[in-house]
């Protein structure tokens, strides 16, 4: 069977998946009896879009000691936004300004964000992460979905190899917050490119299709798919606001509804794909049912609401503890059957395979 994972975006709300994510790790451990059990270790193939493509990207990141094993663990995967993520929002009194005023520009300095990136991957490339992967971005001059795909890096050269610092900026470069992405493959081939949510929040979709289309003689039915969402929205917005205000106004509010519909519509679509292969079981989603008392925005990283982005992470672990607790036994049962398999066998069924 091929397990997928796959992370939505979210900003700041990646802090969500990312402490499920430590959950699910330290179950693995208990159950596993394997202290060193990592995430990476009993999935075959992982997909993220915007943060969720950072926090892959973070845990495929290989240990400078032993590069096929993770450097990070998934609670020190969780740690960026923990650490980074007021730093990486914060906004000068000259922007502020200036959104207020609904004017054009960037919420955010990139440089910082850029900074914090750096710091994590320094000069990895996706070519050297652990497990395939595919992460998403839109290149706006092209006008067409770009999928950073860590099995292309590798069979293709650099024309398909980047940093994996400039993945990251690119997935998660969301309009009005971050300024577009200008980044260079390996080869110097430039890409600009935006934020991945604006067409595949959740990514699970892209992952599921991805792996059916390099592995031909596998069904749904031999597939199981973990997708975490960053929460889902129910915030209503004011007719007569969004009648009166500015165009550059709404922009933030029209990405919210966007993205939030593009998620529910893929988790809509692949319940109903899993339950018409009769193998409803094969696919878990776990986010929070809703966002009350949270600001919602990408951006949305004070001190009190992360906090409050904790407590309700905390929250959806105890309500899904029993079926964190069952998917950790799957995996591990999973993972003894396939002891013998080795992660780039998957390579074998995607060379000849071209990139979108």
């Amino acid at each position: 069977m091929k397990k997928i994972l796959s992370i939505d975006g979210g900003g700041i709300r990646g802090i969500i998946p990312g402490m499920i994510l430590v959950a699910l790790e330290e179950k693995l451990k208990r159950e596993s009896k394997n202290p060193n059990a990592a995430i990476v270790d009993y999935f075959d193939f992982f997909a993220g879009t915007s943060t969720g493509g950072i926090l892959i990207c973070l845990m495929l990141c290989p240990s400078e000691e032993d590069p096929t094993r993770p450097r990070f663990s998934a609670r020190e995967a969780l740690d960026l936004y923990l650490k980074h993520g007021n730093d990486i929002f914060k906004m000068s009194f000259f922007k502020r300004i200036r959104a207020k005023l609904g004017l054009a520009g960037e919420r955010y300095n990139s440089a910082i964000f850029e900074g914090v990136l750096k710091n994590y991957f320094g000069e990895l490339k996706l070519s050297q992460l652990i497990k395939p992967c595919i992460i998403s971005a839109y290149n706006i001059e092209l006008r067409k979905t770009h999928f950073f795909r860590q099995q292309n890096a590798i069979t293709r050269g650099d024309s398909r190899d980047f940093y994996l610092k400039d993945v990251c900026r690119a997935t998660s470069a969301a309009p009005t917050y971050f300024s577009v992405a200008e980044i260079h493959s390996l080869a110097n081939v430039r890409y600009p490119l935006l934020d991945g949510g604006v067409f595949a929040t959740n990514p699970a979709l892209s992952g599921l299709i991805e792996v059916t289309k390099a592995y031909n003689q596998t069904r749904i039915n031999d597939i199981f798919l973990v997708s975490l969402g960053t929460g889902r929205s129910k915030r209503s917005y004011d007719y007569d606001y969004f009648k009166k205000s500015s165009a550059m106004a709404v922009v933030p509010a029209i990405l919210d509804i966007m993205m939030s519909g593009v998620a529910e519509t893929s988790d809509f679509f692949l319940r109903q794909l899993f339950h018409s292969a009769g193998r409803s079981e094969n696919y878990i989603r776990i986010e929070p049912n809703s966002l009350e008392s949270i600001k919602e925005g990408l951006d949305a990283a004070s001190p009190s609401n992360m906090e409050k982005l904790v407590a309700l992470a905390d929250r959806t672990i105890s309500e899904n503890d029993a079926m964190i607790t069952q998917l950790a036994r799957i995996l591990i049962e999973e993972q003894k059957q396939a002891v013998n398999k080795k992660p780039w066998d998957f390579l074998k069924a995607v060379r000849s395979l071209g990139s979108l």
